[in-house]
C-alpha cells in the first residue's frame, strides 16, 4: 500500500539523523531535531506544531559544538535534553538546557549542564529513566553499559555502576523498559540483550543478526520489537526468547528504526534506508500467544501494512511518536527534511 504525503514538512540547514519528540511539552506538540555537519556549526532546532495544526514552525535555534548522533529530550524536563557527538575522530555526550527566556534572546546559547565522561568506548545513546522525574540515565557505548545518577543543580553526572557486553559484542542502542525499571534491552551485531541495573549484570539474551534498533510495547510486558538489517520487524516475548512470534517483512533495504505508539495497541512505526516509512497495526493478545515448541515450528509472519510514506529523497534514521498527540508521528530524512504525518485516516479501520 503507498499514499501520496500530505505531510507538513520542515527543512534543516544540515544533514541530520536525530529527532525526538519533546513529551515533557504538555501545552504544544514540540520536537527537537539535530543537524549532522562535519565542517559547519551544527543546530538544534526546537520545532513546534501551530495551534491550527498546519505548520511546523521554529521556536528555537541553538548552536551545537559538534555533529550530533543521538538526541534525546528530557521526559520530565522540556528545557533540558542529551546528545552523543563527534568531531570526526572522537565522540563524547553532555546534557543540555536550552535557555528560560530563549525567545527574548538575540542569539541564545545552550548550556551544558555536563559531560558525560567514561574511560570505555565511545558512547552510541543516551537512555533516560522512562517515565517520571528521576536522576538515573543509562549510557552505552561500544562495549559497556553505564548506570548514571544527574545532579542538575549541581551540574554533575557520575557513573553509579557498569558492566561490560564483552569485545564479542558491538552495542549500538538500546531501550529501557516501561513496564520494569530494573530492565535495559540493549542492540549489537549478533544479539539482543538484557540487563538488571539494580545489578548490573545481563540476564538474558536473544540471537538476532544485526539489530539496528529496539522499542518496547507500552502496554504489554514482555513485548519488545526490534528492527533488523536483513530480517526486517521481529515482534519479541521475553518469556520466549528462542523466536519472534511475529515477523513483519520490513523495507525493501535495510530497516533502521522502529518505534511503538505510546497509546494505539499495536500501531507500530518503521524507516529505513529505502527513504520510506511504514505503519503497521500488529496487535498482540498475551491469551492467544503459542508456546515456545509451537513458536518454534511456526513463527507467524504477517502483513498487517497499512500504509508506506514515500515522500523522501533520502534514508530515514530520524523516527519518533508525538506523546501529546499519539495519532501523529515526525520522521527525520539525512537531507535535513522534517515531515510530520497523521495516522487518524487509519485509526478507525483498526
Amino acid at each position: 500500500m503507498q499514499a501520496v504525503s500530505s505531510g507538513i514538512g520542515y527543512g534543516l540547514k544540515y544533514q541530520a539523523r536525530c529527532i525526538s519528540d519533546v513529551k515533557a511539552d504538555t501545552d504544544h506538540t514540540s520536537f527537537l531535531a539535530g543537524t549532522l555537519s562535519l565542517k559547519e556549526e551544527n543546530e538544534v532546532h526546537l520545532i513546534r506544531l501551530s495551534a491550527n495544526g498546519t505548520e511546523l514552525f521554529c521556536e528555537g535555534l541553538f548552536s551545537h559544538p559538534n555533529e550530533i548522533w543521538d538526541l534525546v529530550s528530557c521526559p520530565f524536563d522540556q528545557r533540558i535534553f542529551s546528545t552523543v557527538y563527534s568531531n570526526g575522530e572522537t565522540y563524547g555526550a553532555a546534557i543540555w538546557q536550552i535557555p528560560e527566556l530563549y525567545g527574548e534572546l538575540n542569539s541564545p546559547q545552550l548550556e551544558k549542564i555536563t559531560s558525560l565522561e567514561t574511560q570505555s568506548g565511545k558512547i552510541k545513546c543516551i537512555l533516560w529513566w522512562p517515565t517520571g522525574r528521576h536522576d538515573k540515565l543509562i549510557s552505552i557505548d561500544d562495549e559497556n553499559l553505564c548506570l548514571w545518577s544527574l545532579d542538575v543543580s549541581k551540574k554533575t553526572a557520575q557513573v553509579q555502576s557498569q558492566d561490560s557486553a564483552g569485545m564479542m559484542h558491538k552495542l549500538s542502542g538500546g531501550a529501557w523498559d516501561p513496564h520494569d525499571m530494573n530492565s535495559v534491552a540493549a542492540t549489537s551485531e549478533s544479539s539482543l540483550q538484557f540487563w538488571d541495573v539494580r545489578t548490573m549484570k545481563k540476564t538474558l539474551s536473544i540471537e538476532c543478526s544485526h539489530v539496528r534498533s529496539v522499542d518496547y510495547h507500552p502496554r504489554k510486558n514482555n513485548i519488545l520489537v526490534t528492527a533488523e538489517h536483513e530480517s526486517g520487524i521481529r515482534i519479541w516475548d521475553q518469556r520466549k526468547p528462542k523466536v519472534p512470534i511475529q515477523e513483519l517483512p520490513g523495507h525493501t533495504h535495510w530497516t533502521w528504526i522502529v518505534k511503538c505508539n505510546p497509546e494505539y495497541d499495536g500501531m507500530i512505526l518503521s524507516a529505513g534506508t529505502d527513504s520510506t516509512v511504514n505503519l503497521w497495526s500488529a496487535s498482540i493478545n498475551h491469551d492467544e500467544l503459542p508456546t515456545e515448541s509451537q513458536a518454534e515450528s511456526s513463527v507467524s509472519l504477517v502483513d498487517p501494512l497499512l500504509n508506506t510514506y514515500s515522500d523522501y529523497e533520502d534514508s530515514i534514521y530520524g523516527l519518533t511518536w508525538s506523546s501529546r498527540q499519539p495519532w501523529i508521528f515526525a520522521s527525520l530524512s539525512y537531507d535535513g527534511r522534517v515531515v510530520l504525518e497523521s495516522m487518524k485516516p487509519f485509526i478507525s479501520k483498526k
